[in-house]
């Protein structure tokens, strides 16, 4: 399953991301990568329900995930990678910058301390380093909303 997407999105799962993404990517298997999840099968419930049938939806720690990472790279199905914070997906790159290359900055809501660089992308001036350096390790990093809006530049967010 090769990944095709790797989008930081805090929401998680949601119709942007099966839909918006989904669809067009022909995504057949969405990995959310989130250990607090992984652990509760009640919050996997509520993200089931928003996923296609057709869709597998698979919820796996960090480790999990950073341990089937070459495997869903060289594999067969169309897979996407998720997770709702940026230190989860600088961890998976870690693992495996050739399967964490390309990285979609999705969704990343206000909180205290992060300032809008888009009108779906906050980060904090630490964050957006934190990204730079993510970047100047090997990553490349995009944010988009939806594939049919233009990507902005991890350059063009300072």
């Amino acid at each position: 399953m090769p990944i095709v997407l790797c989008r930081v999105d805090d929401r998680l799962v949601h119709g942007q991301v099966v839909i918006g993404w989904g669809r067009p990517l022909g995504i057949q298997v969405i990995v959310l990568v989130d250990d607090t999840v992984a652990a509760s099968q009640w919050e996997q419930d509520l993200y089931r329900m928003a996923v296609a049938p057709e869709i597998e939806l698979r919820f796996d720690t960090v480790a999990q995930a950073s341990a089937h990472l070459e495997e869903w790279r060289n594999g067969t199905r169309r897979t996407m990678v998720l997770t709702g914070d940026l230190p989860t997906m600088a961890a998976l790159h870690a693992a495996d910058p050739a399967g964490i290359h390309r990285i979609n900055l999705g969704g990343i809501h206000h909180r205290a301390g992060r300032r809008e660089r888009l009108p779906f992308l906050y980060l904090s001036d630490d964050e957006l380093k934190g990204l730079l350096a993510l970047e100047a390790a090997g990553a490349d990093i995009q944010a988009q909303d939806l594939p049919t809006s233009p990507p902005v530049p991890l350059r063009a967010l300072g």
